[in-house]
């Protein structure tokens, strides 16, 4: 006697969207699930220990100021990568072989050998600073954002913030923004606040940091979101 099945649906793998614990990344902006809007600001380091004892205290005066003016909590974020210089390596190579001087080719020749024996010497690091500025009209003050995005594992569906919404949202965290920024600047930091293109790249080389090396991510224009 025959037996016949009901035919089995394919397997499709998942989108990697379903492991993405944010909704969208549009106009500088990060929305999450509950409709807390996040921005990125990246600052620059300042070495305070080549700092003589005036400016350090200037520096410490301005960060105390700077906490005392905020009623918000921030995230502070280093990420570390290996440095790699093979672009610029490439580049010097370039300039060297297009050098019509001699004297300045052999230099370039010379510094071409001092870098790359640095670098065989052991890992350079390089280290970026970000602050994550965020805002919840009805739950500011319940887990950050770097907080939820990490310590979540289960995949979300995808829900869009309606537009009005998002630009009354949008508009009260760019108070908090230009609060930030100003408070780091007074301490002599350059502070600039990431476009969607660079959140969006920011977030391929924390996925993708093998990959990131070596395939750069195109256009925002150019890419496609599956839902």
């Amino acid at each position: 006697m025959a037996t016949s099945s009901l035919p089995q649906p394919k397997n499709s793998l998942p989108s990697t969207q379903r492991f993405l614990h944010f909704n969208e990344i549009k106009e500088n902006t990060i929305t999450m699930p509950d409709d807390t809007l996040s921005a990125v600001l990246m600052v620059s380091s300042v070495n305070f220990a080549l700092k003589n004892e005036d400016e350090q205290d200037a520096v410490i005066g301005a960060y105390v100021n700077f906490l005392n003016n905020i009623s918000f909590p921030i995230k502070i974020i280093i990420q570390s990568r290996e440095l790699n210089i093979d672009n610029y390596l490439n580049d010097l190579k370039v300039k060297e072989h297009a050098q019509t001087n001699e004297l300045l080719k052999q230099q370039t020749t010379e510094y071409i050998s001092f870098v790359t024996e640095l670098v065989s010497l052991g890992r350079i690091m390089s280290k970026r600073f970000y602050v994550i500025v965020s805002y919840n009209a009805l739950s500011d003050d319940k887990k950050g954002f770097v907080n939820r995005l990490f310590s979540s594992f289960n995949p979300i569906s995808s829900i869009k913030m309606e537009e009005q919404k998002f630009l009354k949202l949008r508009k009260e965290l760019s108070r908090r923004v230009d609060t930030v920024l100003s408070g780091l600047e007074s301490m002599g930091l350059n502070v600039v606040e990431l476009d969607t293109q660079s959140i969006i790249e920011l977030f391929y080389d924390v996925y993708n940091p093998e990959t990131a090396k070596n395939q750069s991510l195109g256009s925002v224009e150019q890419i496609r979101v599956s839902q």
